[in-house]
């Protein structure tokens, strides 16, 4: 089969369409047939070897998960013998390392039936972003209905789905994006935008009940001027190419800092892959609360050429692999 390989960490160009060993599913996993697979940044880090103490659990010289790739939806072609409600024929969605291939070997609990409503591209854009904005809102920051939330990094990956689910818990929202974007921000159901590149939300004197922050931009006390004084800040990671420890430094300033004051300082790690959170990603896209927005989709061919747009271009919502 096709798949999308790496030996070295480095720039895109360290990528190679190759002819790898189609996989062989175990007793608890499924063969899925890739339609499309999601882009994030974790694919870009990972490319990288960015930032460079992540090598210390990735691999040294270069990634042990050689295939590139995390997000898929497509179509079941085989199941191990402990699988069960999952068969051949069945189009589902999920994550797993590996997805920039024509078949992807999952794990049973990190695979759902994909959301009927949902292309397969727009079901591809979802699983770890989609992931990430609900359980930064719903489970870290527990954000009820009424309150204010501020998501800083709105037309992004993450940030375009936190619009979404963050008016579908209920709350007030203000999505913080370029000018170019604030129109989208809006449709996506944001009551209030901030243009980033007019105003700073830390210093416009506006304080809000929850701050998302996907940036990484600003540090720990310009953030917490915007909050409420029981407010929660929610670090969720960002961070440029390059560093040597990045948006964990300033993850790590707000749990040492959390201790010592009123407001919630909580980070968010990167959230493990789960059936019953694909569940409710679906659930939220088949009741019409939440749509994928797709920046751009590219051939599997040119899965490098879509990793160095995410990386340097700033992509509104997603951009998908089609296989």
């Amino acid at each position: 089969m096709k798949a999308v390989v790496q030996d070295r960490y480095g720039s895109p160009d360290v990528l190679e369409l190759r002819d790898v060993d189609e996989p062989v599913p175990a007793d608890d996993q499924v063969l899925v047939r890739v339609r499309a697979a999601g882009l994030n940044a974790y694919d870009w880090h990972l490319m990288r070897g960015d930032p460079y103490v992540a090598r210390l659990a990735l691999g040294l010289r270069g990634p042990r998960a050689r295939v590139r790739g995390r997000d898929f939806a497509g179509v079941v072609t085989a199941v191990g013998r402990n699988v069960r409600g999952l068969g051949p024929g069945d189009e589902v969605f999920g994550e797993v390392d590996g997805t920039f291939a024509e078949y992807v070997c999952v794990p049973d609990a990190w695979v759902e039936r994909k959301p009927a409503a949902l292309t397969f591209e727009q079901a591809a854009a979802l699983p770890l972003a989609g992931n990430t904005a609900l359980r930064a809102l719903r489970d870290v920051a527990g954000l009820r209905p009424g309150q204010h939330v501020l998501v800083n990094g709105a037309s992004g990956g993450v940030g375009t789905f936190a619009v979404q689910i963050a008016k579908a818990l209920g709350a007030e929202v203000t999505g913080v994006c370029g000018t170019r974007n604030t129109d989208l921000v809006r449709t996506l159901g944001a009551d209030h935008t901030v243009d980033y590149t007019r105003e700073d939300f830390t210093r416009a004197g506006r304080r809000y009940d929850v701050v998302l922050d996907l940036v990484a931009g600003h540090g720990i006390s310009a953030l917490r001027r915007a909050l409420t004084p029981t407010g929660t800040l929610v670090l969720g990671g960002g961070g440029r190419s390059g560093q040597f420890l990045g948006a964990p430094v300033l993850i790590l300033k707000g749990v040492a800092l959390s201790p010592f004051v009123r407001q919630r300082l909580r980070p968010l790690v990167g959230p493990a892959p789960s059936k019953a959170m694909l569940a409710d990603l679906r659930d939220l896209a088949e009741s019409g609360r939440l749509a994928p927005v797709i920046d751009r989709t590219y051939p599997l061919a040119e899965a490098p050429q879509a990793i160095r747009h995410l990386e340097v271009e700033h992509a509104r919502g997603k951009i998908v692999v089609t296989v």
